[in-house]
């Protein structure tokens, strides 16, 4: 089957395309015959070393995936073969097969595609528990989402809307970004590229800031949105695309009981209790017209490298996906 991988850490051009053995399944794994893959930040994390948790070499990319149950191990008792489903997987998907464990499929309503599907799990699961796990957003509160023209930005404007918040502040890098932002329901619309956009969000709040921030680029933006936290504001963290770490002084927050919060969605992953409800009620949006995705575009597995440019130039829209 053909795969793409990775040899050594690096930019974009370290994943090659390349020919390697089909897996089998056994126990309670089956094989996927993959049709649509959802490319993240995480992934190009994954491909410098610079991931959360340590990638081992060589690595195949990719933990988002949809595609039909080609085969399944001799424990497998809750799928047969030909069943659509997406799931998330530790690694290999930026690939024609892949193995997972049956207990982590979700099947694909039949009113969805597979473009659809693969571009809800990820993201949506992030933008949900960001806003509610960890976010713990209450009714009328105001957010403020960065990037909201990306992948995770689209879903939580609108979350954030279905989930009660009374003002949702948007920040992008361009107005045709943030007219998309507009379109997703965002309240207020900031380019973050302008020099005093921390200023635009504290009046945008009359002076309060916001109740709860969504950050994941780093460095001085990481700072200045600290700035634009209300009293018993909260921040959450699910990381740092720009590569720079912030330098935090968490004694800061103490004045006005703010907080700082990591999120990392594999463990949410690890707890069912949270993971099947969450993911049936975004399905449920998603079925009756409350939840758009907004797709960026759709490339061939070999453009692996290409589309891996595209995603940290920062001049992309919605979910990035490739097809094998």
């Amino acid at each position: 089957m053909k795969a793409v991988r990775l040899t050594e850490y690096g930019g974009p051009e370290v994943l090659k395309l390349v020919e390697i053995d089909k897996p089998a399944p056994t126990g309670n794994e089956v094989l996927i015959e993959i049709k649509a893959i959802g490319v993240n930040y995480a992934d190009t994390a994954r491909r410098e070393g610079k991931y959360v948790v340590k990638t081992p070499l060589p690595f195949i990319p990719g933990a988002e995936i949809a595609g039909v149950v080609a085969a399944v191990g001799d424990q497998v008792t809750k799928v047969k073969p030909g069943t659509r489903i997406v799931t998330l997987i530790e690694s290999g998907g930026y690939a024609e097969y892949a193995l997972a464990d049956e207990r982590a499929l979700i099947p694909i309503p039949e009113h969805l595609d597979f473009h659809t599907a693969v571009a809800l799990p990820l993201q949506g699961l992030s933008a949900y528990h960001i806003l509610k796990t960890m976010g713990r957003l209450e009714e009328g509160e105001s957010v403020l989402v960065h990037a909201a023209a990306g992948g995770v930005g689209t879903i939580a404007v609108q979350l954030a809307k279905l989930l009660g918040a009374g003002k949702v502040i948007a920040t992008a890098s361009s107005d045709e970004k943030l007219a998309l932002a507009r379109e997703m329901g965002a309240d207020v619309l900031i380019n973050y590229t302008e020099p005093d956009w921390e200023q635009q969000v504290l009046e945008a709040t009359g002076g309060k800031g916001v109740n709860l921030a969504l950050e994941m680029v780093g460095g001085e933006v990481f700072n200045k949105t600290v700035k634009c936290l209300a009293t018993f504001g909260r921040l959450v963290v699910f990381g740092a695309a720009s590569g720079e770490q912030a330098r935090f002084y968490p004694s800061s927050l103490m004045a006005r009981n703010q907080s700082v919060i990591g999120f990392f969605l594999p463990q949410i992953m690890r707890k069912p209790e949270l993971l099947q409800p969450s993911l049936v009620e975004l399905f449920t949006y998603l079925g009756a017209g409350k939840l758009k995705l907004t797709i960026g575009g759709v490339f061939p597995l070999e453009d692996a490298t290409k589309v891996h440019t595209l995603l940290q130039s920062r001049k992309t829209q919605g979910k990035l996906i490739l097809e094998p």
